[in-house]
């Protein structure tokens, strides 16, 4: 049962990753108010918004299953204090810094309506710091972080990541104003 829970372990962290980086740059493209091709601009918004679903789904999966699992010998004070662990403090410490933040951003997510648009989007920045603290973890930690297919998906991650935060930033991105106002157009 172990080897099922460290590979069920594995395997949904790995998914979460790949899920979270997608978010990631949905969530960027999202921001600029324009569709991309073939999705109209709610829909993109609607995918951004079930990967990160699944996303986290995933990583309740992984969590749980670690935690279950006695080969990873994971204690609940792991889950909540960073670099406490047993086993690679920093790199498990940075996965729980990293669950940590998604909590954050999840909850305001829910709580947009509630907590007004701007305390939102000042969480939702967390982003930006979340996903390499979770990449770290993933390299760091990871049974299979060092294996030359995680580092191409780990690259990928990253250039996509990158390019669409150099987009963001570059004088090309256009924030349509209706975006910003919420205004219907």
């Amino acid at each position: 049962m172990d080897e099922a829970l460290w590979a069920i372990g594995r395997a949904t962290g790995i998914v979460s990753m790949v899920t979270l980086t997608l978010a990631v740059v949905l969530g960027i493209v999202t921001r600029s108010g324009r569709p991309l091709p073939g999705l109209p601009r709610f829909s993109v918004t609607l995918v951004h918004r079930n990967l990160s679903l699944v996303s986290c789904v995933f990583l309740l999966v992984h969590i749980v299953s670690l935690f279950f699992d006695s080969f990873a010998q994971l204690t609940l004070l792991d889950f909540v204090v960073p670099f406490f662990g047993s086993f690679l403090p920093f790199w498990q410490g940075l996965g729980t810094v990293g669950v940590d933040l998604l909590i954050a951003v999840v909850v305001t997510s829910l709580l947009r309506n509630r907590i007004g648009l701007r305390a939102f989007r000042v969480v939702h920045w967390l982003t930006y710091v979340l996903w390499p603290v979770a990449l770290a973890h993933a390299i760091g930690n990871g049974t299979n972080g060092t294996s030359g297919w995680f580092l191409v998906i780990a690259g990928i991650s990253t250039a996509l990541v990158l390019g669409a935060v150099a987009w963001r930033v570059s004088a090309r991105f256009i924030e349509f104003r209706t975006v910003r106002t919420g205004e219907v157009s």
